[in-house]
């Protein structure tokens, strides 16, 4: 069926602006609804109500219809974290028979939710080669949110997407995977916050393993209307109001285009509740979803200043020698023991072997000279190669991502903090260490 789908969402096109759909949703029952949709049928035109969005979600028990020039689009709000959601999916579907089943996943979480082995067949030299450790250390870190939920509450967060999964199957209705790739989303975002906005977020995803506290029922019932994501990035969010359009408003965007498309005269939509009034918004319009799954190119900006620092550094240690040897020396020694030593105690609290610890020191002062280098993939390459993960530690990788302990104790996450922590020491060593060789710099020239 994926093969096929795979196929049908190579024919989707925006096409020509949709005219102005007409919108209902109701406050009434399923059931009752048929009857309304029934009845308006004969009439030979739809009737035009005051809306009563939040009224009728809540009546609805969360269940909005839309008509689109003949097509019935069926959205259901569901809570993440609820148990009733899977229910009520369940039920909708079944009494609806849909033609196609839209369920708010990309390929990538697709896979993850219905291949069981995926981790086995993880490569970790690949995804440190491909640059993939921190969007991996992201997915683990919410797949940890998720699971700490489910043992404190009994709740198996994502179950109405796996019910969606299985009774599109059941009906054999089309199963169209309508949410943008997670890994765009997040280049998307990573692309608007700047360098203090990256390292800020980084410290948020680490601080987020650390915090082992247990969720109230309050905030659990705030959680219940949220995506995931946003649930996850929420404090982040406010911090960074610019984060709203590539991690909520586009999203909307995409899901309701992909919604539209859906084959068939009737589509039923698996959704997180807060993109309900986005989708309800967007789903008049047409979008682009080349567009909004186009990743970031590089700004050539960054990369002049990428290359310029290291540059400017190496030229003011140069010239300091020329003046005075020993200031240079001074230079050269801050340098090395600021960016060596900051990246060993990354590599030493990710808990990395002596010699992974080593690789830091040594590598850590010549990568920050060079923007293609980072000292936290040779870090990685060297602790992935020196405590090769066994499967069981890929079996065990969802496990484990739950707890503080699991996360430093399997050899997987534990590379993955190798790389993250000794590359977030190595930065903060050329911010310190550059200053220190333009402070040298300047007491000589002043002197």
């Amino acid at each position: 069926m994926m093969e096929e789908q795979k196929g049908k969402d190579k024919e989707i096109s925006t096409g020509e602006p949709v005219k102005k759909p007409i919108e209902k949703t109701t406050e009434d029952s399923i059931e009752s609804s048929k009857e309304e949709k029934s009845a308006e049928s004969i009439n030979g035109e739809s009737k035009e109500e005051e809306p009563k969005e939040e009224a009728s979600i809540k009546s609805e028990e969360n269940i909005t219809r839309i008509n689109l020039e003949g097509k019935e689009i069926i959205l259901i709000g569901t809570a993440h974290v609820s148990k009733e959601s899977a229910k009520q999916v369940k039920e909708v579907i079944e009494a609806e028979q849909p033609d196609s089943v839209c369920i708010e996943l990309d390929q990538q979480r697709y896979q993850s939710v219905t291949d069981k082995n995926r981790w086995q067949k993880m490569d970790i030299f690949k995804i440190i080669k491909e640059k993939k450790t921190t969007v991996l250390l992201v997915n683990l870190v919410i797949s940890s949110f998720q699971n700490r939920l489910a043992k404190q509450f009994g709740i198996n967060p994502g179950q109405e997407m796996i019910q969606g999964i299985e009774s599109a199957k059941a009906i054999d209705a089309k199963l169209v995977l309508a949410d943008r790739n997670i890994q765009t989303t997040f280049s998307r975002v990573w692309h608007g916050i700047g360098l203090k906005g990256k390292l800020s977020l980084m410290v948020q995803i680490l601080f987020s393993i650390f915090n082992d506290e247990s969720i109230s029922e309050e905030e659990l019932e705030k959680m219940k209307s949220q995506d995931m994501l946003n649930a996850m990035l929420q404090d982040f969010t406010e911090h960074f109001p610019k984060l709203k359009k590539p991690l909520i408003d586009e999203r909307d965007q995409y899901l309701s285009q992909k919604i539209k498309d859906a084959p068939g005269d009737k589509v039923v939509a698996i959704l997180g509740a807060a993109h309900i009034p986005g989708i309800k918004k967007e789903i008049h319009k047409e979008h682009d979803l080349k567009a909004l799954s186009k990743v970031p190119k590089k700004s050539k900006g960054p990369g002049k200043i990428a290359w310029g620092i290291p540059i400017i550094i190496i030229g003011i240690i140069l010239y300091t020698f020329y003046m005075n040897f020993s200031a240079g020396l001074s230079q050269t020694v801050s340098w090395v023991i600021w960016n060596g030593g900051l990246s060993a105690i990354g590599a030493i609290i990710a808990l990395g072997h002596p010699l992974t610890i080593l690789t830091a020191i040594v590598v850590a002062p010549i990568s920050s000279l060079n923007p293609l280098l980072a000292a936290g993939w040779f870090a990685g390459f060297t602790e992935a190669y020196l405590r090769r993960p066994s499967v069981s530690d890929f079996e065990r990788l969802s496990e484990d991502a739950v707890s503080v302990k699991g996360f430093w104790k399997n050899k997987v996450t534990r590379i993955l903090l190798v790389v993250t922590l000794t590359n977030l020491g190595s930065t903060l060593g050329t911010v310190i260490g550059g200053a220190e060789v333009i402070r040298v710099f300047i007491q000589t020239i002043t002197q």
